[in-house]
Parts: structure tokens; sequence; C-alpha cells
């Protein structure tokens, strides 16, 4: 976090444009390589198996909630300076000394002792730190639920195309945008963490089976956009219907690397577990978005829409057939473990 903030403080001297993308592949290490997934190791330690959907959930919720705050704050001081280059650097300052603050408190409050093993635990442990990359690549549930996380995150990135369709399929007002992209963007992430967390731990007791379940209701959902008559509906019904898809999404994103905590993963495999879950799951953010841009661009109209729907509904039927495989995997993981304790 620290060094983060750091490169954006650089990034306040306006460097060129070598500069930008030197910083840019930069924060992909500080942010993405080492900040990420030990990040998601940290919340999934909070709590025991049957914890992870909940934990997940307010996580989400808790994000949503920071981000909204921090986004209009910087706001704030970015108007406060001008809301010009000296209020877009003010800008850049506000998100860089507060990574960096986060960064200083935590160096300071966060306990990571444990408690104390054995010895010969000890030595164990450190002898197999240096196969877990080795034993995590060999491991078929982690690469079931790093598929599982990239089809969630396929048809999120579909999300970003809802504001265009309405505005230009229901000819959205403009006064309507505005509302439309907050409760998509920050409400939606704030109610659909705790909701999707609940109802995975508490009801289904299975974060894979409800990413299973809500991949079966997206596709069907999706199919059910290209078929309605957006043309003759009004604007507040195809609000609804695309906030509703919105919110189901949602609701995965907040549990999707809960599966890694359900399918008890071995403490010291967790980290490089959320890493290959990361490098994989987020990689529909570097095609996604070019991909149903492009489509958008040769097919203009409903019918460039209608394509993108499909194809979204595609990377959620594939995300339903490995969400299977993962509940069936992790159900015959937990009997494997249960005879050897026997």
């Amino acid at each position: 976090l620290i060094a983060t903030g750091l490169l954006g403080v650089y990034l306040t001297t306006m460097p060129g444009y070598w500069g930008i993308l030197f910083v840019w592949a930069l924060f992909g290490v500080t942010c993405d390589m080492m900040n990420w997934p030990v990040l998601l190791k940290s919340v999934s330690r909070l709590g025991n198996s049957e914890q992870q959907g909940r934990l997940f959930g307010f996580f989400e919720t808790g994000r949503g909630i920071v981000d909204t705050v921090v986004a209009f704050s910087a706001l704030a001081v970015f108007t406060w300076f001008g809301s010009g280059l000296l209020g877009f650097k003010a800008g850049i300052w506000f998100y860089s000394l507060i990574v960096i603050a986060v960064g200083i408190i935590i160096f300071f409050v966060l306990n990571d002792k444990e408690e104390a093993p054995s010895v010969e635990v000890k030595k164990e442990d450190g002898a197999s730190q240096n196969t877990s990359m080795t034993s995590v690549l060999k491991d078929k549930t982690i690469w079931l639920i790093a598929f599982n996380v990239f089809f969630v995150y396929a048809v999120y990135c579909g999300l970003t195309f809802f504001i265009p369709f309405l505005k230009n399929i229901y000819l959205l007002p403009v006064a309507l945008v505005g509302a439309y992209g907050i409760i998509n963007q920050y409400c939606l992430k704030m109610i659909g963490g705790p909701i999707g967390g609940m109802i995975s731990d508490k009801i289904l007791k299975s974060p894979s089976k409800y990413l299973c379940y809500t991949f079966i209701i997206s596709t069907a959902a999706l199919v059910l956009l290209i078929m309605l008559p957006h043309e003759s509906m009004p604007v507040y019904l195809g609000m609804a219907c695309t906030l509703g898809f919105g919110a189901i999404v949602f609701t995965q994103r907040a549990v999707f690397f809960a599966p890694i905590g359900e399918a008890k993963i071995a403490e010291n495999k967790t980290g490089a577990a959320m890493a290959l879950g990361s490098f994989i799951g987020y990689a529909p953010a570097m095609f996604c978005f070019s991909l149903y841009g492009y489509i958008l661009d040769l097919n203009p109209g409903i019918i460039g829409y209608k394509i993108v729907f499909g194809i979204m509904a595609c990377f959620a039927f594939c995300g339903a057939v490995v969400s299977v495989m993962l509940v069936k995997r992790i159900s015959q993981r937990k009997k494997e473990m249960l005879a050897a304790e026997a």
C-alpha cells in the first residue's frame, strides 16, 4: 500500500507517456500481485469454512461503502482546487496520501502473530512453502475455483454496457443516467454482498452451490433479455430488468472466492491459490470490454446488444458447468478428508 501511494505521488509530477506506463505496470505489481491475494487470504482467515460466504459478502459491502466515500471525497477535493490541472493533481495527492496512511496504520495495528505450533509443524510448513505454488498448479479444485471467478467476471464486464443500452435503445433521460450509474455501481455492490453471503452460508451452506444456481439463473435471465421487445417496453421496466440482473451478478462477485475456504485449501497454499484465482479470474478485464465494444461497433442498434447478451449468456452457461464440477469436487474432497481422519 505504501509503495502504491508513493507511485501515486510520482504521478503528481505529470511524467511523460512512458513514465505513466511504467507507473501503471508497477501498480499491477503492488496492487494486483502483492496486495490483493494477501487481502483475500486475510479475509478468508477471519472465519471457518462455514462462514466464508458471509465474510466475503460483507467484505464486498465494505468495499462498496469505502469506494463511495473516497470517490465523493476525491471529487470534493478536485472541485475545491478548481476542477483543472491543479484539481487533478490534488485528487491524485488525496488518493496517494490515503493509501500511504492506511499502509502505515496496518503496519502498526495488524496483528500477524499466530498461535505457536510445535517446532516440527513449523519445519514441515517451511519445507512445504517451497512447493506450494507447484501443488496449487496441480490442484484441480483451485483451477475450477479460478475459472468460476473468470466466468463471473466475464459476465460482470457486460454490466458496463447496460447504461449505453438503456440510453440508446430505451432513450434513457440524461437525468436518470447518473442515478442509474450510482445504483448499478455502488448500491448493488453494498446490498448484493450481504445477500449473497447470507444465502450461500445460511440457506445453501455452500458458496459453490450458490454460484451454480445463480449461474443458471443468469443464463435464463440473459436469454430472456434477448427475447424481450425492448423497443416497445417502458424505460423503467428496462431499468428494473437490467438492475435485477446486475444484483444477481454482484451477489456472485461477493462470494466467488469463498469456495477456497469451503474446499478447505491448506493454510500454506491459500495465498498462492488466491493469486492464481485472481490472475485467471480477472483476465476477462483484458479482453471482454474490447470484445463487447467491438461487437457493438460492428452491429449498431438492438442487434449488437443482443449479440453481447448472447455472449454473456454463453459465459454464464460455462460458469454453470464449471460450478457443477466444483460442487462435486468439493464434496469428494470433504469425503476424502473425513476418510483420512477416521
